[in-house]
């Protein structure tokens, strides 16, 4: 799913809503989530999971294709790992 697909689906479980507000609203839950992230802060969605961002010292690397030795800069990932609602949603075993 994409974003768009997101705020369309929103929309239409939402049809006091319009289009333009929902995708207003999602664009502000990204965007506080990015900034808390840029600000080195951890964001907790209870059940869904966790985003964080890890830091990566600089290092020498290889290019593979000449194995020529480079320098990787120092950066911050994001990372997310999945909350225990989730977890168990996705492994749900069917019923037979």
């Amino acid at each position: 799913m994409i974003k768009s697909e997101l705020i369309l689906k929103i929309a239409e479980q939402n049809p006091h809503l319009y289009h333009r507000d929902v995708e207003k609203i999602i664009n502000t839950i990204f965007d506080e989530i990015i900034g808390s992230l840029s600000d080195g802060n951890r964001v907790e969605l209870r059940g869904f999971g966790a985003f964080s961002v890890k830091h990566r010292e600089a290092r020498k690397g290889r290019n593979p294709r000449t194995g020529e030795i480079v320098s990787v800069d120092k950066k911050s990932v994001p990372f997310f790992k999945t909350g225990k609602e989730l977890h168990v949603r996705l492994n749900e075993k069917p019923a037979s």
